[in-house]
């Protein structure tokens, strides 16, 4: 013994894939646990004080809660998708929404085939909302869940925010960073541009584009705090754990015992 105090972690109900073995998860899978498959981007910019990987953060952090209420497996995020709103900014890297599709309905059709009967997306994203409504509509066992439009969610925001206008590397998606990992924050770096985000990509040098965003940002970061978004994933936890609830009753195969 070297005199130091071993802590043992309590198991969770859910795991990560990319942890266990395959006899593990083959178990997992045989006794009913259902797949999250969570979609974030790791190479969107998000202005100058956020990372890249800012959308994968926040699903791979609701993930990880999520396995300690939920018996669940979960697959590793889908971390290039279809973003054409930021590719004006280096670094910034989109597919098309055709390629994006085939990608997702590709893993899930592996999953399925590894016996999966239940797969909830969790989504990030915006511009990935369509394809992957489309694919939840086509592959019997998906369920879509895009994370920023819980109704607990929607309402705090309305009441909790204080920018006039909001849409991408604002004072929500900084509060949330800021709650998760304020170490990945660099909010002297924060730029405010309060104003409606307008369809279309944004530009970083047409001043004259409706979206016009030098930094990259559409709202007001400067904002934000970590107890504001501590509230808003609380909310949006519980609006997901909702969700995972009604979908995961609904698909459940009562088990008989011997």
């Amino acid at each position: 013994m070297d005199g130091k105090s071993h802590q043992t972690r309590t198991p969770t109900p859910g795991a990560f894939v990319a942890s266990l073995s395959w006899p593990d998860i083959e178990t997992r899978i045989a006794n009913g646990a259902a797949g999250v498959l969570p979609v974030g981007a790791s190479a969107k910019e998000h202005g100058h004080h956020l990372p890249m990987n800012t959308d994968q953060v926040q699903a791979e952090w609701l993930a990880q809660r999520l396995t300690e209420k939920f018996d669940i497996l979960v697959w590793p995020t889908v971390n290039y998708g279809y973003y054409p709103a930021f590719t004006d900014y280096p670094g910034s890297c989109s597919i098309s929404e055709h390629t994006f599709t085939l990608l997702v309905r590709e893993i899930l059709s592996e999953l399925f085939r590894h016996r999966v009967q239940t797969v909830i997306i969790l989504n990030t994203g915006i511009t990935t909302k369509a394809a992957l409504a489309q694919v939840s509509d086509d592959m019997t066992g998906t369920h879509l869940i895009n994370v920023y439009e819980g109704p607990s969610l929607v309402r705090l925001a309305h009441t909790l925010l204080q920018q006039s206008h909001g849409g991408h590397a604002d004072e929500r998606e900084t509060s949330l960073m800021l709650a998760i990992n304020a170490d990945a924050v660099r909010m002297n770096d924060s730029v405010v541009w309060d104003r409606p985000m307008r369809e279309g990509p944004l530009r970083r040098n047409d001043d004259h584009d409706a979206n016009y965003s030098p930094a990259g940002v559409i709202g007001d970061p400067t904002l934000a705090s970590p107890e504001k978004g501590r509230k808003l994933l609380t909310a949006m936890l519980n609006d997901i754990s909702t969700r995972f609830h009604q979908i995961i009753d609904a698909t459940m195969v009562p088990r008989h015992e011997t």
